[in-house]
């Protein structure tokens, strides 16, 4: 039954995001990407990650998107408006694609004989959240800060992005 389960959220979850990228709408684009998002949700608690899984949804599926909507509109992307990227520039980012997808390939290929990892019991319940919390305060509280750093940093970024020049207002 798991089994069947993780293939149906592996198909929603590979259509949605071919149908992300695929959509010529941003806004349709961004809702396709939610769906995306609750699938891998589904495979967090399939994997009996049930705190990632709805710590996912809650800021992937919540608050992420809903910047990401807002900045769109705010953005107003119009296809109309869009100059058209030549040939070339298609061409090179598809055969960077290409290239990439490759490489990607062969690590995974070859990633299974070259390393042989063997998890040891520690005894802690890091499913708990109070663990969780421990963890990550104590042990990774500069990643942890560094991340919020970078989250800021994203914020001031969209708003500078999002922010009209006066050269387009008054043509």
């Amino acid at each position: 039954m798991i089994e069947i389960l993780f293939y149906i959220l592996s198909t929603i979850t590979l259509g949605s995001a071919t149908l992300t990228v695929l959509s010529k709408n941003p806004i349709h684009s961004a809702l396709w990407l939610v769906v995306s998002f609750f699938s891998l949700a589904g495979h967090y608690i399939l994997l009996n990650s049930q705190f990632l899984g709805m710590v996912h949804i809650m800021v992937y599926s919540g608050a992420i998107m809903i910047l990401m909507l807002f900045t769109i509109m705010l953005m107003n992307l119009n296809i109309s408006h869009e100059v058209s990227k030549p040939f070339f520039t298609k061409l090179v980012a598809t055969v960077a694609f290409c290239l990439v997808g490759i490489l990607m390939l062969t690590i995974v290929m070859r990633g299974n004989q070259a390393y042989n990892i063997e998890y040891s019991s520690t005894g802690e319940d890091f499913q708990s959240v109070s663990v969780l919390g421990k963890v990550l305060l104590n042990e990774y509280v500069m990643p942890f800060e560094m991340v919020a750093v970078l989250l800021l940093l994203a914020m001031i970024g969209a708003v500078l992005i999002s922010k009209k020049d006066k050269t387009e207002k008054e043509a």
